[in-house]
């Protein structure tokens, strides 16, 4: 409680000013208590990013940097440039263990020396007490999520071209051989059901970045007439959007298997799909992919049709996406747990800290796994830990509060 001057702040944002006998209400946009319990929760919070990016710095690239240099000879210069571009991966995923982190020892510290009750007692209740938290963690979340989608990928990219030049293991961005797609179309039966039968089958036994080599495609698209198509190479055509094939045979096949017509050519343009060639660009992990780009991706394997990638990449789109909202639920369970009546000190809510972070991750990873097995769909894998940590935060809080 604040008196100075005839008037009294409640902390949450009124203050009452007397004039005579008659009180009116005067608002502010930051109270004196939130700005308060904000600076209790930043030191922590800042504390935290430090601690626990340097802890997955260390785990997850210093040791194995330290290995390359040692056995492999990796200068330090580009050692500590590759640590660089790796830190803000590990920075994004510190935001939300450190919004545990300070939501559990700042409000803990204030519960422990009675600040929580002097609160309650001029009639500030819990819910109100957390809204600092609460709004800080949606700022660290729009922080996290632009970092993870625009800064991570491109670093990491980076790092990864980085490290592969300096020990001379550069590899190429495309799939060097075998590059085998099957295009399908939807018919209908006589009895009125649909299904997918083949349409088209491409193969190219090389690719080296430009040109595909030793071709053959199977073209089941005319009706009453098949052809097989045989070339030494072959380019896109950018301007015309059609493949160019030199050096090839055109075999005509009746519908009865006979032979109808062999037509040899130098040069020749066939309109087909320039799929082949995105199936043949290698995509970047999925670190290296922002959500877009993971998108565009995942067309390109639907229309591949292996339905376990699919699931993978569909699962990390959705992953991707939660992950920056863990801040929220993190930040109501480590309100909800500080604002409890107790005496603990910051060893006790650090050790509390960790122990949700591995139960909260490893029932993530439990979703995660379930939703590329398809037990989940990849929407319910992605978003269920924090659908089930949002339940519990709110219960904790109710339950804090009564």
């Amino acid at each position: 409680m604040i008196l100075m001057n005839k008037s009294k702040s409640t902390g949450d944002g009124v203050t009452f000013r007397r004039h005579g006998r008659r009180p009116y209400l005067a608002f502010s946009p930051l109270s004196i208590m939130d700005r308060y319990i904000t600076t209790e929760l930043l030191l922590p919070f800042l504390f935290g990013v430090g601690l626990f990016t340097s802890l997955g710095l260390s785990i997850g690239t210093l040791f194995e940097l330290i290995r390359r240099v040692t056995e492999s000879g990796l200068p330090l210069t580009v050692a500590g440039k590759i640590l660089l571009l790796r830190l803000p991966g590990f920075i994004a995923l510190a935001f939300p263990m450190s919004m545990l982190l300070a939501t559990l020892m700042a409000y803990s510290r204030l519960s422990s020396d009675t600040e929580i009750i002097a609160l309650k007692s001029i009639g500030i209740n819990v819910y109100r007490l957390v809204v600092p938290a609460i709004i800080l963690s949606l700022v660290v979340t729009a922080l996290t999520f632009f970092i993870n989608d625009v800064v991570t990928p491109s670093a990491n990219r980076e790092a990864t071209l980085t490290l592969q030049r300096a020990l001379n293991r550069v590899k190429p961005t495309f799939r060097e051989r075998n590059i085998l797609y099957p295009e399908y179309k939807t018919v209908e039966a006589p009895d009125g059901s649909r299904h997918s039968v083949l349409e088209r089958l491409f193969y190219a036994q090389e690719f080296n970045g430009r040109e595909m080599k030793n071709l053959t495609i199977l073209d089941l698209s005319r009706e009453g007439l098949n052809q097989i198509v045989t070339a030494k190479s072959a380019t896109w055509n950018v301007k015309d959007n059609v493949w160019d094939f030199f050096h090839g045979t055109v075999y005509l096949i009746s519908p009865d298997g006979a032979y109808r017509n062999i037509i040899r050519f130098e040069h020749q343009q066939l309109a087909l799909s320039r799929t082949p060639l995105d199936l043949a660009q290698r995509p970047p992990s999925y670190d290296e992919m922002s959500i877009s780009e993971a998108q565009e991706y995942l067309k390109i394997l639907k229309l591949e049709g292996n339905e376990n990638k699919i699931r993978k990449l569909e699962v990390k789109i959705h992953s991707k996406i939660a992950l920056p909202f863990v801040c929220v639920v993190f930040a109501l369970i480590g309100a909800a747990l500080g604002v409890r009546p107790q005496h603990t000190s910051k060893a006790t809510s650090f050790g509390v800290c960790v122990l949700l972070i591995f139960g909260y991750y490893l029932f993530s990873f439990i979703c995660e796994s379930m939703g590329i097995w398809g037990i989940l769909t990849p929407l319910t894998a992605a978003w269920l830990p924090n659908i089930f940590g949002f339940i519990a935060g709110i219960w904790l809080l109710t339950q804090s509060a009564n």
